[in-house]
């Protein structure tokens, strides 16, 4: 009776065995079709995907050179030791084995964790950056170390010139968040791949999209260890172009090198066919310090420089233009029929409104006695001006410097130009909700009150009178001319050669005796000039002595001018912040820029 029992029990126990084995087969061959059958594309398409990899190859960013093909922002070969932050990894356990194979300080641990924060990366992020030849060969000597890391080659920007290009030509940075949302937006991610690196400033950001080139790419075969088996298909990148200047790099360090310790701008350019050979913004910066990101202690240190070094003021610096204004006045004095010579009036040193509201005075407290309009320019006579300003009226002055390009961007190839301003009562109403006066008008004919002009702006309008009806739109690429912006469009000036005489005699006589740059007169070659003065101080009711304030007070010194007068090859503008007068501080900076281009190129 047991022994039939026992029996019972294990005949049901074997059935309930068997039936679990026949139901995990029936699972096993459902999860075997679903695998082999139903998903079979799927886990095809998987397993490509696992075997095969596409590998970016970044292209080498284009050289630029100078007009002269001396390079300015070159490729240098360096060794990196890099770790990719999308691996997991004890951070703290390789830098404490990478410090025993090499040195790796602080900053360099700062500059690993400022990239991987801030910035996008396409691979992996650098913790030791341009090794020497000694530092490559103890980390490959004792690479078993730390395995998550790696050392990479990298083709590294680099600024021959350092301070000399920094403005004009700019600096390239790591690629951020931003860049990232601004290649999506212009559907030019794919080309980006492989790539850590952007054009930030300059003709680095200008020309972008030629200097950067187009990315290839390896396709691979690899193991589930990860270990390459063979190349399926490679394609080379197309390397970026070579983006040749306008720019003499001499000449540029010739005029930052006049310019001492002194802030402001110069441009040098070629009135007959725009091209800029010189292009300085004072103080200027080291870019290379920008490539792999800047650290905090110099970034504090540009960023907080009460001079500001990161200001590019040939484009984005805005001033008063002082007397450097009049000859555009004058030009507006002869298309309105106004003034012409043999027109004479009598300067005894001040100009007092018709209604006797306000007097305003000549900078030569005791007058210039008989001036016409060229002995007007020469001398620069505030008084002469301050009463045409009054008889042209605000919208003709404007509508005339506006022809010469004043109130709008020139159109030159960077990025983010200032348009500067010509004020009239619609802006002031708009801008203060304060009707204009009669003396605002008085005071914007000698370059005072609210205009506003860049440097770049007082060039190009100067090449108009170098160079008759000249619209050589300013360019820094060489060959090219570019189509005038929107804002730059052109427009005829009505003015004859006739009358346009009038204004080149005016400039010819500054640097004559008598003129207010007749010091600037040499054997050589004849320089046309003006030169201005724009006040950043002023006491209501009171004067002052220039030599007793505060530098950063003192007024502003500008000067444009071009030279041979009789056949112009190069216009100069120059702005001195707080330079004081526009003849004695300003004009030696603009007679050694001539000198050397006149005999360089010999177009004396």
């Amino acid at each position: 009776m047991q022994r039939n029992q026992l029996r019972f029990v294990i005949a049901k126990r074997q059935s309930i065995v068997v039936g679990l084995f026949f139901v995990l087969l029936f699972l096993i061959i459902i999860k075997f079709f679903l695998v082999q059958v139903v998903q079979h594309n799927y886990f095809e398409k998987k397993s490509v995907n696992n075997s095969i990899k596409l590998i970016p190859i970044a292209p080498s960013r284009g050289l630029i050179v100078d007009r002269n093909n001396k390079v300015l922002a070159v490729n240098k070969l360096i060794y990196n030791i890099e770790i990719d932050p999308n691996k997991k990894h004890d951070f703290d356990n390789i830098k404490t084995h990478l410090r025993s194979i090499i040195p790796i300080s602080d900053a360099d641990v700062e500059q690993y964790h400022r990239i991987t924060k801030e910035n996008y990366y396409s691979s992996t992020v650098p913790i030791k950056s341009n090794l020497s030849q000694h530092q490559v060969a103890s980390f490959l000597a004792r690479q078993y170390l730390v395995d998550q890391v790696s050392l990479v080659p990298r083709l590294e920007r680099f600024y021959p010139f350092n301070e000399y290009s920094s403005h004009v030509v700019g600096y390239i940075n790591r690629i951020n968040k931003d860049d990232m949302d601004k290649l999506r937006r212009m559907d030019r991610l794919q080309l980006y791949k492989g790539t850590d690196h952007i054009g930030k400033t300059g003709v680095e950001l200008m020309y972008e999209n030629s200097i950067h080139g187009f990315p290839g790419f390896k396709k691979i075969e690899v193991d589930a260890k990860g270990n390459v088996i063979r190349t399926i298909e490679s394609q080379e990148p197309e390397h970026g172009q070579t983006i040749q200047l306008t720019i003499d790099i001499d000449l540029q360090k010739i005029a930052i090198e006049a310019f001492q310790d002194q802030s402001g701008a110069l441009i040098a350019m070629n009135p007959n066919n725009g091209e800029i050979l010189a292009y300085v913004s004072q103080p200027d910066f080291n870019p290379n310090l920008f490539i792999n990101g800047i650290d905090h202690k110099n970034w504090n240190k540009l960023n907080n420089d009460k001079s500001k070094p990161l200001l590019d003021r040939v484009i984005h610096g805005v001033y008063p233009p002082g007397s450097t204004l009049k000859p555009f006045v004058a030009m507006a004095a002869l298309e309105n029929n106004l003034r012409k010579p043999p027109y004479k009036m009598f300067d005894p040193g001040y100009f007092t409104m018709p209604n006797g509201s306000k007097t305003f005075r000549d900078w030569k407290r005791e007058g210039h006695g008989e001036v016409d309009l060229v002995k007007a320019l020469a001398v620069s006579c505030d008084t002469f001006f301050y009463s045409l300003g009054l008889e042209l009226g605000i919208i003709k002055i404007n509508n005339t410097l506006s022809n010469f390009g004043f109130g709008k961007v020139t159109g030159v190839d960077l990025l983010n130009e200032k348009k500067g301003l010509l004020a009239n009562e619609e802006w002031k109403k708009n801008k203060k909700n304060k009707r204009w006066f009669a003396g605002e008008t008085v005071i914007t004919a000698i370059g005072q009150g609210y205009t506003q002009v860049t440097p770049i702006q007082l060039a190009s309008a100067t090449t108009k009178i170098a160079v008759f009806n000249g619209d050589n739109q300013p360019h820094l690429k060489l060959g090219r001319f570019l189509p005038l912006s929107k804002n730059a469009e052109k427009k005829e000036m009505s003015t004859s050669t006739d009358l346009m005489h009038y204004i080149r005699k005016g400039m010819e006589d500054v640097t004559a005796p008598g003129g207010t740059a007749a010091f600037l007169a040499n054997d050589r070659y004849k320089i046309a000039a003006k030169t201005g003065t724009a006040q950043v101080f002023g006491l209501k009711g009171g004067e002052y002595i220039e030599d007793d304030l505060p530098d950063h007070l003192k007024d502003h010194a500008l000067l444009i001018a071009y030279a041979p007068a009789n056949r112009p090859q190069l216009v100069i503008a120059v702005v001195v912040e707080h330079g004081g007068s526009g003849g004695t501080t300003a004009g030696p900076i603009a007679k050694k820029v001539f000198d050397y281009y006149l005999k360089n190129y010999n177009n004396d």
